[in-house]
């Protein structure tokens, strides 16, 4: 049987230029991360790399890796060390041509029990992503782990109410978000604290909507798409840092900085999730004969 508390391990990274040395120092963090407790623990979307997706560029499908491959045997081997679950943003080269932004889920015995391929892909300025990912079709998904039944989302999926809420309706008592978003520095003074409090205000929305714990992992600091000593042209992004970890009251349990590496450890407890289900019952009052028109674009 899954515990009924277990202890949430969030590791808010930088990234350089040189991918090995990223992974080298992810894995690092995590063992920091299981020392500390934590049972499961999540990386930040696309770790290996600083977010290279400010640039269009052809030879950067060259950082892809198929999965199973290289980085998921290492990511496996130290799951099953650690005896914990690990959740990993990886870019996935599926097949010649078709790449995807994915998450990969081990459980504690080191097993790869499914992916997640990110579902929303943006187009905005610096975040170029439509370039490099095709759409996922996996669907929102749950999956069973040591810790019991989680869902897994990414970045751009925050922002969306309806994958949290199908994730939640599979079973899923919290919600990782492995996350790459910071300011324009040219946006930041006017509008940087207004970008951040909506971000932060929509996921504890999911969190209270649904009933669930909601754990969000961003990168930290200021990039410019380096790799191997390449940057893309532009002013850069700075990531915002911001980890946090909601309960499903909405309450923040922990929160990282803005600037700076850290490791967020904060439990999530079951029976209080029962609790607050049972005071606001979400679920059991949704008219469920009368969302038809959410599969619409627009209702005309």
């Amino acid at each position: 049987m899954p515990p009924e508390k277990f202890q949430v391990g969030l590791v808010q990274m930088s990234a350089t230029s040189d991918p090995e040395s990223n992974l080298r120092h992810a894995l690092d963090l995590v063992r920091q991360a299981a020392a500390r407790g934590a049972g499961i623990v999540c990386l930040p979307e696309l770790f290996q790399t600083q977010y290279f997706c400010q640039r269009e560029e052809a030879a950067l499908f060259d950082l892809a890796e198929p999965i199973p491959g290289p980085t998921t045997a290492r990511l496996s081997a130290l799951a099953q060390e650690l005896h914990i679950v690990l959740i990993a943003s990886l870019f996935e080269r599926r097949a010649a041509g078709v790449y995807h932004n994915t998450a990969t889920i081990f459980d504690a015995d080191g097993s790869l029990l499914g992916l997640y391929r990110k579902m929303h892909i943006p187009d905005d300025p610096l975040y170029y992503e439509k370039y490099y990912f095709t759409p996922g079709d996996l669907g929102f998904r749950a999956f069973d782990t040591q810790v019991g039944r989680v869902g897994t989302l990414v970045c751009w999926d925050q922002w969306y109410p309806e994958g949290a809420r199908v994730a939640s309706l599979g079973g899923a008592s919290i919600i990782f978000y492995p996350t790459a978003i910071g300011w324009h520095p040219a946006e930041k003074a006017e509008f940087g604290e207004g970008q951040h409090d909506a971000w932060r205000t929509i996921q504890r929305a999911h969190a209270i909507a649904n009933g669930v714990y909601v754990a969000v992992v961003n990168r930290v600091g200021f990039e410019t798409g380096d790799i191997r000593g390449k940057s893309a042209p532009g002013a850069g992004l700075e990531f915002w840092g911001g980890s946090f970890l909601c309960d499903p009251f909405g309450r923040v349990i922990a929160e990282a900085s803005r600037e700076k590496e850290e490791i967020l450890v904060g439990e999530v407890d079951l029976h209080a999730l029962e609790e607050v289900r049972r005071n606001w019952p979400f679920l059991r009052d949704r008219r469920i004969d009368s969302y038809a028109g959410i599969t619409n674009r627009l209702i005309d």
